[in-house]
């Protein structure tokens, strides 16, 4: 009975109705617009930055973050891997690296690089790499090749087919050097990498190194960012092994989190401030839809229906405008985030894009989160304008209210 009475309340004054509720859609559009694009930009980013440096969930031996050292690598092997794949059922994949630091040189120069060490397959699985090959092919594993970045290959001079030398100390201090035939070269999309990186077979990495069937991390692959927690927590009660640690990209890269926390907050204060003008409005709303109906108001209380009563009637019809703006505020927005992503960026902006290393567009996020969270700051709206019409309705002289 209150539902129906609330909602024949709302439709007497059509016009107002409709007013406050185009209020409230114009405010969930915009607010999720502004985040699903912040937030797009920030998952392309965190994404290419994960794949191919930390991983969403990493395993490395506890020494190895504060001294990453070869001295610090771990033995992997099928048994290891079988049981960090078998955590959870949300890990796709386990990916073993080695990594270190050598100079890379051709026959006059010399550059610092960073060797990794992979499996092709695997590594490919995890962040397609070979799909950022530019010329010759990438490696299999047992082959003494390398594939290295576009960048640095410009800075030696070298190309496919030609030589590289490494030179470097290997495993607890052992001299490591080597050649290594150039069989791709690779247009890294981090510029940083693409200055200094070397990919080789791991096996040939490990050899290299003096680590045969050593790792410095194995990343692992999850279906979904938001499982990172879980699954991390996961591997960490099936590995049982003091020596090794499970990493989150979080505490891997905090200086991104970092980034983003501190590129959001105007984004963040916008958000607030349309709020902040959408409840002023909500409220004169209220305000305007209470003093109208005082008279009313005296005569049902009158006739003996109860304030407590009153104010659920009031309460229904705020919840109900308030959950009609939302929902058609969430509808249009996900309607016009399917028809613009992604946008497509042109010009000056899209040059300065690739050059960073990304593709010229900006992807939208489509995260649940985006959505319910401003229908949610909304009905938080609606329980503080609605305390006016219930202190009003406590505080309503009968008489009075029913002879005005």
């Amino acid at each position: 009975m209150y539902i129906k009475l609330a909602w024949r309340n709302l439709w007497r004054n059509r016009r107002r109705t409709f007013i406050t509720i185009l209020a409230i859609v114009f405010a969930v559009v915009l607010a999720v617009l502004m985040k699903a694009i912040n937030m797009g930009s920030y998952e392309l980013m965190i994404d290419r930055m994960v794949s191919f440096s930390t991983g969403y969930v990493q395993v490395q031996d506890y020494r190895f973050d504060d001294e990453p050292s070869l001295d610090n690598t771990f033995y992997y092997d099928e048994s290891l891997r079988n049981r960090i794949l078998e955590s959870d059922q949300r890990i796709s994949e386990a990916a073993p690296r080695i990594e270190t630091f050598m100079l890379a040189a051709n026959d006059v120069a010399t550059r610092g690089s960073m060797v990794l060490g992979v499996d092709p397959d695997l590594e490919h699985q995890f962040n397609e790499i070979r799909d950022y090959l530019s010329e010759g092919s990438f490696f299999e594993n047992g082959y003494n090749s390398a594939v290295i970045g576009r960048g640095l290959a410009n800075r030696l001079e070298l190309s496919v087919g030609d030589t590289l030398a490494l030179i470097g100390q290997g495993r607890f201090g052992m001299s490591a050097s080597g050649l290594f035939e150039i069989s791709g070269l690779i247009d890294h999309p981090i510029m940083d990498m693409n200055n200094s990186i070397v990919y080789l077979p791991l096996d040939t990495a490990q050899d290299l190194l003096s680590a045969e069937g050593y790792v410095t991390s194995v990343v692992v692959m999850v279906e979904n960012e938001r499982h990172t927690y879980p699954v991390a927590n996961a591997i960490r009660g099936n590995l049982d092994d003091d020596e090794l640690v499970v990493y989150t990209w979080p505490e891997l890269l905090p200086e991104i989190l970092d980034l983003m926390e501190m590129d959001l907050a105007v984004p963040r204060l916008l958000t607030v401030v349309l709020y902040i003008v959408i409840g002023f409005g909500f409220f004169g709303t209220i305000l305007t839809m209470t003093m109208e109906r005082l008279r009313e108001f005296g005569v049902l209380l009158s006739v003996g229906m109860k304030r407590r009563h009153l104010s659920a009637v009031l309460f229904i019809e705020t919840l109900l405008i308030s959950f009609l703006g939302v929902a058609v505020g969430i509808i249009i927005s996900y309607l016009v985030l399917l028809m613009i992503d992604p946008i497509s960026l042109t010009g000056d902006a899209a040059q300065a894009v690739v050059d960073l290393g990304y593709d010229p567009v900006i992807p939208m996020s489509f995260a649940a989160d985006q959505f319910y969270t401003q229908g949610l700051f909304v009905f938080v709206i609606a329980f503080i304008v609605f305390l006016f019409p219930l202190v009003k309705i406590k505080n309503l002289n009968i008489l009075e209210a029913a002879r005005s």
